[in-house]
């Protein structure tokens, strides 16, 4: 399977994304790429973002 490569557009908003909070799972549906793509270009691009904890019952 090829992999598109990132916008500087992408990066941009990847960045905006990770410094407003927003969980893994919602930036891999905002951005239209896998949450294992955006982990990869979080860690390239210094960023932190958090997967969604399972709630636990």
């Amino acid at each position: 399977m090829a992999r598109e490569p990132w916008s500087f557009k992408e990066d941009r908003k990847l960045m905006e994304l990770a410094k407003s909070s927003v969980s893994l799972e919602e930036a891999a549906k905002q951005l239209g790429r896998t949450p294992d793509a955006i982990k990869r270009m979080a860690l390239r691009l210094g960023l932190s973002l958090r997967s969604k904890k399972p709630k636990q019952g």
